[in-house]
This record gives structure tokens, C-alpha cells and sequence, in this order.
């Protein structure tokens, strides 16, 4: 098992959490909850198989059952499962999250175990009504739920880390009586110190309609549940992180409401601060490259074709670079040169399965160069820096290094739960952002906790800068519905290759 402390949490039914790690990036585990691999009828999520759900024995499609005539149900569980065939003992698909509103047919296409019926739902696969999924979208959790993840470029939600002292978990909003009766009587003092309020988390929102009304938040089906006191369910766990769906002021402090509908005091918490760091998308004919972290001049040629200095390249910007070389200098898509010396330059490659040649989508990932790049056949589209496993060329086995090989995504989440060792301390991070599975336990995903990308730093996984992994995650193959919060059993995934 690879060093560093891993702490499992607990695995609840229907909660999405994982052991691949941060610093500590990625350990040995099970696979994510629904991988089945090699069994045989796994669905291929970009073309639904009508072979596929005819052997998993789904039912003919008619208006009553089709999806997309203005009928629609919602998730109340963390996750709440979509199968190939209306039987759940089918393959699985994926997931929506508490709060997802879906369309689906008008009708229940059979109850095999299932008591509310199964409903086809869009763009495929079988949800059952019932502890996990409602027909009506006034139910508690959807109300609670205010919005889903924000899918259009950076990190899905706001971030927070709690400080030495975690945050009580409230389940209504609290007076002040009952902030100073849980929390203690120094809580006054606590404010005082901080100096007001902290607005890094803007635009707050306003209190939201249902905790207004003075009602208690529920729980979706899966969370993990606690003990109840007068307004609270205890305290976070120590050094916890948390994806927010709303912030917001009450009684002089501002308040967020978490993704597992837990309402906590930010004052007791720090925001991330995730990296403004992003890679390029590659528009013209070249190989992309990246300026080292201390910077680069720039050089444009005169009439005369001499190089003259012209400004500075900052640190890990992107570039594209041409092929032409004149002493030491590279020159770029936009006329501009800058010295190879103070260049990370990646090598164009094909991989050793023949995506390239047969012109499909595959990602590059460079180990020593802490590069990755995206290619549709031979030509690249995107490029980054990444940040790989701390102990570079490694033994995955014994030592927090990156695997090596050829592999498929398998899996992907636009969030999920990670626990792992960082360097500032152990950390439950919530809602780790788009999360993609290439082999057993290691994954591509976002990184909100730190800006060293370009860096080893991972216990093995491949860290990203937000604004990358949301953009990764949009182009692999097969796309996640939007409405979804997770795909499984993917048997079309993007290849992604890791070497030296």
C-alpha cells in the first residue's frame, strides 16, 4: 500500500465516496461503487445499444414510456442510480445527485422490485421511484436542494476548509441563542476577532426560501446520518472540506448550505482559493509548450530579423510552438520567441494503442515533464501542466508514484468525497471536482486545494487546475448527461497514457 495515512470513511449506500487521496492522491481501493468490469451487456453511454437493453430486458419505447413529453421526477438520494433495464440487478449506468430534475416517460414501464415503478428517463437508462427518486418536484430535498453543480468552465461549487476548530453542522437556521448554546459563550469574542464579515465567497445569496420558513433541512437518502440536538448534529469532522450550493448572511454571520444539506458557520472556515491556472486550447499546427515558473523574455524580430527583447512571458503561461529554432530561440504561432532553455516543451507522441493513427481522442501524460496533453488523432487540442504523484518514477506499489501504461476512463463524477494526507495536515475533502477513472483507483480530477501544478505533489492521481479538469471532463468520451452527476460501466472511454 502506498505511503501516507489514509483514513476509509464510511460507506453508505448511496454516498459517492472514494479513497483516492490528494498530496496523498490516489491509493489501492475498491474500484467506484457500479464498476463491473467485463460484464457482459455494459452499456455504451454515447450510443444506446438497443441489442443491449433488449437481452437486459427493457421494454419497446411508445409516447407513454419515451421520455421528453414535459413529464419529469427528481432525485432525493446523494445517488440515485440509472440501470439499463428496469430491474436493479441491470447494469448501472450512472447517477443523479439529491436535487436533479430529469424528464421521464409518463408512465412506469413495471415494478420488478421496485413498488413506485420504473420510469425511462433521459437521453437513456431506468430510474425507480422510491427512496431515491419522487414524482413530485415539491418534495423536501429538491426544495433544500436550491441548484446543481456549475458545469459551464471552473470549479463546480464554492469551496471552504474549515479551520482548527470545525464548524457545528446545523440543520436549521439557528438563532443566536442557539449558536452561543451550542458553540459556547465565547462566540462574541470569536466574531470580534475576525474583524466582520468575510465576502470572498460573493455574491452571497439571499436565506433560502425553505430554511426562511423556519423548516429543518432534510437528509437525501444515502447521507450519513447523525445524532440530533436542539438545532445542530454535531461538529464536521476535523479538517474538512466543503462544496457550497449557497452563502449566505444570518444574524450577523454568514452561513453556507453544503451539498449534503448541512448548514455550517463559514467563520469556522477558510474559502480555497482555486487556481486561476489553465492550460491552452491548441488552434493552429504545432506542438503547445509552457514558460518555466520564474518567466521568460519575449523577443519579436526587427525589419532586419534580429531578435529584440519585447516584454515577459509570465510563469506556466502556453504557448504553441512552430518548429522553428534560431539560436536557442523557439519561435511561436503569434511571431513571438522565446529561449528553449526557459521552455517545458512535451514530445508529440503516439500512443501504443493506435488511437492516433485511427483518429480518436486520447490524452498524453507526461510524468517527468508534468505535462498533459489532449490529441484527436495526431494533432493536439489542449495542453496543461498537471501534477503527478510525489514520488515521480516510482513504484506505484510502495510509493506514492503515478502508474505507467496504456489505460481507459472508466468512470466519471463531476464530484465526489476524497480523504487523504495534504501537507498543511489530514483533510475529508467534499466534492472533489470532475473526477475521471483511468485504471482501478488512480483518476484524473480537479484540485482546489493548491496551485503547484507543474509540480509532482499527488499520492498518484493526476491533480488538475479547475478550469482544465471541467474542461477534460466535457471533452472525454462519452459525455455526462447534464443532468447526471456521474457515469459508470463506460465501455467507450478516452484512452489516456501515462509515461516517463
Amino acid at each position: 500500500m502506498p505511503s501516507g495515512r489514509l483514513a476509509r470513511l464510511p460507506f453508505w449506500p448511496f454516498a459517492v465516496t472514494t479513497a483516492c487521496a490528494v498530496v496523498a492522491g490516489c491509493t489501492a481501493a475498491e474500484d467506484p461503487p457500479g464498476r463491473t468490469v467485463g460484464t457482459a451487456g455494459a452499456a455504451v453511454l454515447d450510443r444506446p445499444s438497443a441489442t443491449v437493453a433488449a437481452a437486459a430486458g427493457s421494454p419497446p419505447l411508445d409516447d407513454a414510456h419515451d421520455p421528453g413529453h414535459g413529464h419529469q421526477l427528481a432525485s432525493i438520494a446523494m445517488r440515485t442510480w440509472i440501470y439499463v433495464a428496469p430491474d436493479d440487478r441491470s447494469t448501472k449506468l450512472g447517477y443523479l445527485r439529491a436535487g436533479a430534475v430529469i424528464e421521464r416517460g409518463a408512465e412506469p414501464v413495471g415494478n420488478k422490485r421496485c413498488a413506485g415503478g420504473w420510469y425511462r428517463v433521459v437521453p437513456r437508462g431506468y430510474v425507480c421511484v422510491g427512496k431515491g427518486a419522487s414524482l413530485s418536484l415539491d418534495h423536501q430535498v429538491v426544495q433544500a436542494a436550491l441548484r446543481g453543480p456549475d458545469r459551464s468552465g471552473g470549479p463546480p461549487y464554492r469551496y471552504v476548509m474549515s479551520r482548527e476548530r470545525p464548524p457545528h453542522l446545523y440543520f436549521r437556521l439557528p438563532s443566536r441563542e442557539d449558536q452561543e448554546r451550542t458553540e459556547g459563550s465565547t462566540l462574541g469574542t470569536h466574531l470580534a476577532m475576525l474583524g466582520g464579515l468575510d465576502d470572498v465567497l460573493g455574491p452571497f445569496d439571499p436565506v433560502p426560501e425553505f430554511l426562511a420558513q423556519g423548516r429543518d433541512l432534510p437528509k437525501p437518502y444515502g447521507a450519513e446520518e447523525k445524532l440530533h440536538y436542539s438545532v445542530h448534529t454535531g461538529k464536521a469532522r476535523e479538517s474538512s472540506a466543503f462544496g457550497l450550493v449557497a452563502a449566505f448572511e444570518w444574524t450577523g454571520r454568514h452561513f453556507g448550505l453544503t451539498t449534503e444539506l448541512d448548514l455550517i458557520p463559514l467563520d469556522r472556515t477558510k474559502p480555497a482559493r482555486p487556481s486561476s491556472f489553465k492550460g491552452i486550447v491548441v488552434e493552429t499546427e504545432g506542438m503547445p509548450a509552457f514558460v518555466v515558473r520564474g518567466g521568460a523574455i519575449k523577443y519579436r524580430t526587427d525589419s532586419l530579423g534580429t531578435p529584440r527583447e519585447d516584454g515577459q512571458a509570465p510563469g506556466r503561461s502556453g504557448w504553441v510552438l512552430t518548429g522553428r529554432e534560431v539560436r536557442g530561440l523557439a519561435e511561436t504561432s503569434d511571431g513571438t520567441w522565446l529561449a528553449t532553455e526557459s521552455l517545458i516543451i512535451p514530445e508529440k507522441r503516439e500512443d501504443p494503442a493506435g488511437f492516433a493513427r485511427a483518429g480518436k481522442k486520447w490524452i498524453d501524460i507526461s510524468i517527468k515533464r508534468q505535462t498533459l496533453i489532449a490529441y484527436e488523432g495526431t494533432r493536439p487540442v489542449y495542453a496543461t501542466l498537471v501534477s503527478t504523484g510525489l514520488a515521480g518514477m516510482g513504484d506505484p506499489e510502495t510509493t506514492p508514484s503515478t502508474i505507467r501504461g496504456t489505460f481507459m476512463i472508466h468512470a466519471k463524477h463531476v464530484s465526489a468525497t476524497m480523504d487523504g494526507e495534504l501537507a498543511e495536515g489530514d483533510f475529508d475533502l467534499r466534492d472533489v471536482p470532475f473526477i475521471q477513472y483511468f485504471t482501478g483507483n488512480y483518476a484524473l480530477h480537479g484540485a482546489y486545494w493548491h496551485d503547484e501544478f507543474g509540480k509532482a505533489r499527488s499520492h498518484g492521481c493526476i491533480n488538475l487546475a479547475p478550469a482544465d479538469a471541467a474542461w477534460l471532463f466535457e471533452w472525454t468520451d462519452p459525455v455526462v448527461p447534464k443532468e447526471w452527476h456521474g457515469a459508470v460501466n463506460l465501455e467507450a472511454g478516452t484512452l489516456v497514457y501515462t509515461h516517463p
